[in-house]
């Protein structure tokens, strides 16, 4: 993807500079193992590194979403929602700058298969597609003739259909978005490489985080408007272009999950938030059990893999990006 590459830096390398705040409110645990990785279930301890920790890359946000990793480049992009701007951390450099501003109160952000950047904006309540000379194509923001209410969270599959939720979070207020009427159902979509948006599932309250396990057979999707929250599971019909057989996969008896990646081995890596004690990463194996947990200071929305062959966990947590070495590889798609 020489093209990306180069396009994608160029864009970057326009990008303002931002200041960090100091970091010395957090510090890293001394120790390894890092003990704020929880081992919960004796399968966990392949995927806790022995010899690294969590480190704290940047801080200063107002409230973070949507990671993707830019491998090519050796970055990453995530947004700062309420603060209007895409934001850029490079691994080489370990430079923190803007990428995006304004960025349409972008949310969710994902690469296709391409390697364009896919984008949920709340603020225009629409899904767009950044081409490789950084112009930006609208490719959804409405079904039957109405807005789509504000989209948050996107995966690509492997046939280039692009599938994304859409709560109705960027229109209730104007610190995430507009405040704007709702004009459809919180539903999930499919779109197609021919522009054809579909629905996929229309019976979550409030679809948040998404993610396909590692043979697209099975897409979970968080709920937060359940109670307790949850997350869902459905089957992927056999053309993959429907969902069917929908039940709850986790339920979650405290806090609650916000995004989600998943690994190589089927494992869910899911951003959490409930207080001191749950704030951080919950991971659940592909039986819906939990293993294991990271303690972080603030509560996780979301997460992604990158790094050298995708073995680096991202996530950014309200203020901050966090990351951290695991013994696992992200699968494609997120």
């Amino acid at each position: 993807m020489e093209i990306t590459r180069r396009t994608m830096l160029a864009g970057a390398a326009a990008a303002t500079s931002f200041t960090k705040t100091a970091l010395a409110d957090w510090a890293p645990n001394p120790r390894y193992p890092d003990p704020t990785i929880k081992v919960l279930d004796p399968s966990f301890l392949k995927y806790r590194p022995n010899i690294v920790g969590v480190e704290r890359l940047a801080t200063g946000m107002t409230w973070s979403e949507g990671p993707v990793w830019f491998g090519d480049g050796r970055y990453l992009l995530w947004s700062d929602t309420p603060n209007n701007r895409i934001m850029r951390w490079d691994e080489a450099t370990g430079a923190v700058g803007v990428f995006r501003s304004p960025s349409n109160q972008a949310n969710g952000n994902t690469r296709d298969r391409q390697g364009r950047l896919i984008t949920c904006e709340h603020r225009t309540r629409r899904v767009t597609r950044t081409e490789y000379d950084g112009d930006i194509t609208v490719v959804a923001d409405k079904f039957e003739g109405k807005r789509l209410n504000s989209p948050n969270d996107v995966v690509v599959k492997s046939d280039d259909s692009i599938w994304f939720t859409d709560p109705p979070y960027g229109i209730l207020n104007n610190y995430n978005g507009s405040v704007a009427e709702r004009e459809l159902p919180m539903n999930v979509y499919r779109l197609d490489k021919t522009g054809r948006l579909a629905v996929v599932a229309d019976d979550i309250n409030r679809p948040d985080g998404l993610a396909f396990s590692p043979d697209e057979k099975t897409l979970y999707i968080v709920e937060d408007g359940s109670t307790p929250p949850a997350i869902r599971a459905y089957d992927v019909a056999g053309d993959g272009t429907r969902l069917v057989n929908g039940r709850v996969f986790i339920s979650a008896e405290k806090g609650g999950g916000d995004g989600l990646r998943v690994d190589v081995d089927g494992n869910l890596w899911c951003g959490w938030a409930g207080g001191e004690g749950l704030d951080g990463v919950m991971v659940f194996n592909k039986g819906g059990a939990l293993i294991g947990r990271i303690d972080l200071p603030e509560r996780c929305a979301n997460v992604c893999f990158g790094g050298y062959r995708r073995s680096r966990l991202f996530m950014v947590a309200s203020r901050s990006l966090y990351a951290l070495w695991v013994g696992t590889s992200g699968a494609p798609g997120g």
